[in-house]
């Protein structure tokens, strides 16, 4: 078990603590929540041009400590001067094992699991974030294109718009959305074909200023276990910023969906609290993926009546993926396999991705083992190594900043989406030239390219436009 981090002020109301303080004595905020601070990624300076590939782990200079709240920031670059450093894209963070060391590149971490020639076999802090198959397997890449469909009642396809419906016989009662004719009973259930009508949370749209997000059910999954919140707010000095948090449900887990829209909402309502109050932007995406950790391992503490299993069996589980704006500073956190991505509004520039994966294909890529395709294409590849839940071997939020030297959009998913654009530069394909402006019809097209491929998982994107600008701006 990790030791309680030494802290000098409540991550709460930032008054001065006393060591070996259990509690805070201003407001009660329970210290021993609050795990060490990782190391996390130096703020990288992104321009146009792209450097060598594959440097190995261990090349990049030690992170700076984290800045204190109300410090100056954007703060120097790389090299503290303030000048900008040397180019990289984010793919060329090294990868992290399970305590928050680099991968050595020609080693495995602990807990990795076999080379591809061993049968896969469970391992502590891996887990499948799919339902498992018969034989223990994850469900194969090659799957998503081949699979019969796992419920053979479907709603309609999102992306076609149904003819108006005629008014069910004899009835004022909500009409069917697959048939068209039968009456909706109380419980959701077409009397006529049986169909289960689409839910609340089978397609979300929401827009706030210039950030929007779309997430839907997908063509195959009975239910939505993603969940988004975004926001926009006001830095201390009266410039915007911009959030936008995407968590994904690990579908082998007790209440995925309830897990992920509580760590959606707690993360995001942690990241609008602390910015207007001059927190850094890389120290409060730290703090809300912690707040958005502690809400999911809420939902295993429940009375046995309303959980499915004792807590650490089968918890609920998600992975979480955040990004914040502003005017000059590109903050991403995250923790499992949900990515976020920057295009550059000069597509003559290159995209990055900006995350890297907590995963089994992830591992064995950093370590040197396989290669990127071969990775991805094993039974084993989303077997997850990092996730939010009770059961989870340990919380190791990661966070990078960047400072991007022209316009463009981060792009936030979960992989529903990046399944079908994996490469930084498939995800600027499919990206709409003006998704600066237009975010929300750009998400729209971005889930119904995932739609377009098979639709074999829920899909959820939010889009955040860089630099950020003032809330009241959004989609024409």
């Amino acid at each position: 078990m990790s030791q309680m981090p030494q802290l000098s002020a409540c991550p709460s109301c930032e008054e001065p603590l006393e060591s070996g303080d259990r509690f805070c004595g201003a407001c009660g905020y329970d210290l021993s929540a609050v795990p060490a601070r990782p190391q996390d990624n130096p703020t990288i300076t992104m321009n146009g041009s792209v450097p060598v590939q594959g440097a190995p782990a261990g090349v990049y200079p030690e992170p700076p400590a984290a800045p204190p709240a109300g410090a100056p920031w954007p703060g120097p670059g790389p090299d503290g001067s303030g000048a900008p450093g040397a180019a990289h894209l984010p793919t060329d963070l090294p990868g992290t094992g399970l305590g928050g060391s680099a991968l050595p590149p020609n080693a495995l971490p602990p807990n990795t699991p076999p080379p591809p020639a061993a049968p896969p076999a469970p391992a502590a802090g891996v887990r499948f974030d799919r339902p498992p198959q018969p034989d223990g397997y994850a469900t194969p890449a090659e799957a998503y294109r081949t699979q019969p469909d796992e419920y053979p009642l479907q709603a309609p396809d999102p992306r076609v718009s149904a003819e108006p419906a005629a008014p069910a016989a004899g009835t004022g009662g909500k009409v069917c959305v697959a048939c068209r004719a039968g009456r909706v009973d109380d419980d959701g259930y077409c009397e006529n074909c049986g169909h289960a009508q689409p839910r609340e949370r089978d397609h979300m749209e929401q827009e706030s200023g210039p950030v929007a997000a779309v997430s839907d059910r997908g063509l195959r999954h009975h239910r939505n276990e993603d969940a988004f919140a975004i926001g926009t707010t006001a830095l201390p000095d009266g410039s915007p910023a911009s959030v936008a948090i995407v968590c994904d449900g690990v579908s082998s887990a007790t209440r995925p969906d309830d897990a992920s829209a509580a760590a959606a909402r707690a993360a995001s309502e942690t990241l609008l609290a602390a910015l207007p109050r001059g927190v850094h932007p890389q120290q409060a995406m730290h703090d809300a993926i912690v707040a958005a950790s502690r809400a999911v391992n809420s939902l295993a503490e429940e009375p046995a009546t309303a959980r499915e299993h004792a807590p650490h069996q089968n918890a609920p589980a998600c992975t979480i993926v955040g990004s914040v704006v502003t005017s000059g500073l590109l903050i991403v956190g995250w923790v499992g396999d949900s990515r976020a991505y920057w295009v550059p509004v000069d597509r003559s520039a290159p995209p990055a991705r900006l995350t890297e994966d907590d995963s089994w294909a992830a591992q064995m890529v950093a370590a040197g083992l396989m290669n990127e395709a071969e990775a991805y294409a094993d039974e084993r590849a989303h077997a997850i190594t990092g996730w939010l839940g009770a059961d989870a071997y340990e919380l190791e939020p990661h966070t990078a900043a960047f400072k991007p030297d022209r316009p463009g959009v981060v792009v936030v998913c979960t992989d529903g989406l990046w399944n079908y654009a994996e490469a930084a530069e498939e995800m600027a394909r499919v990206v709409p030239l003006d998704a600066a402006t237009h975010p929300l019809h750009s998400a729209r097209v971005l889930v119904g390219h995932a739609l377009d491929g098979g639709g074999h998982d829920n899909v959820t994107v939010a889009l955040v436009p860089f630099p950020a600008v003032p809330q009241g701006a959004g989609s024409a």
